[in-house]
């Protein structure tokens, strides 16, 4: 029987318990060569995400946003399993495995100055776990009830360790009226067990309403109680990374304004998928890469690059 850390998906409900990984992975020597001071390591640490709002310009997103409308006449593509609809609106949820379809997405990943960040927090190479994008169109898009992922992944992908990274890229503006996403700081600290078995193909309901792996109401108070709810607001262009054990949600649009933001997730090549924690197969290679991932390149990561400052 292998060795697991972190256990859930369990029949009755066991405490939370501390994290048993670090939160910003380089060793204490290689934990300065980066784009990212003190002050952002240390806000990273205590809160597990760091904002940047605007940290591209709106122009650079628009075509980014041009091809997700593009995307949504394509006939063929809507019929592939790795587009997910609004359970309400049939509009479109999700479209996962970006950095495959869109060679424009693709060159996003690899941007030195968040792939040196990202490379930093990790603490050397990684890989696309997985990218998508979310959307929410006005008046309709549905929200997201409180999780985190690597409960998921690891439940469901077999993610071993804590070493995964976000980057939401917001291609439209986020307000407090379009579903703007909520984070709980200072979550990733903990691990919470959730309860109940995951379900066959778990993945084909979840990504429409996520029932398995939504921690209890009295964990959630409790940390919410601790650290708050904050929802990074700001202009299309600015970016979330946040690390993959914070508690997040989102609530659902209820403005005429849309709300669309690019995830890619990346994961240090030492953090490999093994077979999951608690489900009998693992997801579909558009939601958990292990089609023999390689390392991202950079070149030269840290030339023209400022240090970065969290907001």
């Amino acid at each position: 029987m292998r060795n697991d850390d972190y256990i859930t998906r369990t029949s009755r409900p066991e405490p939370r318990y501390m994290r048993r990984d670090p939160v910003v992975h380089s060793d204490t020597q290689d934990r300065w060569q980066g784009p990212l001071d003190e002050v952002a390591l240390s806000n990273f640490e205590r809160d597990g995400f760091l904002w940047f709002e605007g940290f591209f310009s709106q122009e650079r997103m628009t075509p980014f946003f041009d091809e997700l409308e593009q995307m949504s006449q394509d006939d063929e593509l809507l019929k592939q399993d790795g587009v997910i609809r609004d359970p309400k609106s049939g509009a479109i949820r999700s479209v996962f495995d970006m950095h495959r379809i869109s060679e424009r997405f693709a060159e996003l990943t690899r941007d030195p100055r968040i792939l040196g960040m990202v490379r930093q927090l990790l603490g050397g190479n990684v890989y696309i776990h997985q990218s998508r994008i979310n959307d929410k169109y006005g008046f309709q898009g549905a929200g997201f009830d409180w999780h985190s992922d690597f409960e998921t992944w690891h439940a469901e992908d077999g993610m071993p360790r804590m070493r995964a990274i976000s980057a939401s890229i917001m291609l439209t503006d986020n307000n407090e009226f379009n579903g703007p996403l909520m984070l709980i700081p200072g979550s990733h600290h903990q691990f919470v067990p959730c309860v109940g078995q995951t379900p066959d193909d778990n993945w084909k309901s979840s990504l429409k309403a996520q029932e398995a792996g939504v921690p209890s109401q009295e964990n959630l108070q409790a940390l919410v109680n601790r650290g708050g709810i904050q929802a990074p607001k700001g202009p299309a262009g600015s970016l979330l990374l946040f690390e993959c054990n914070v508690l997040h949600a989102s609530n659902s649009n209820m403005s005429p304004w849309p709300r669309s933001n690019l995830f890619f997730v990346y994961n240090s090549l030492e953090n490999a998928l093994e077979q999951p924690f608690a489900a009998d197969k693992p997801r579909p290679s558009f939601l958990a890469n292990r089609d023999h991932p390689e390392a991202l390149e950079m070149h030269d990561p840290y030339r023209d690059v400022r240090f970065a400052k969290s907001a």
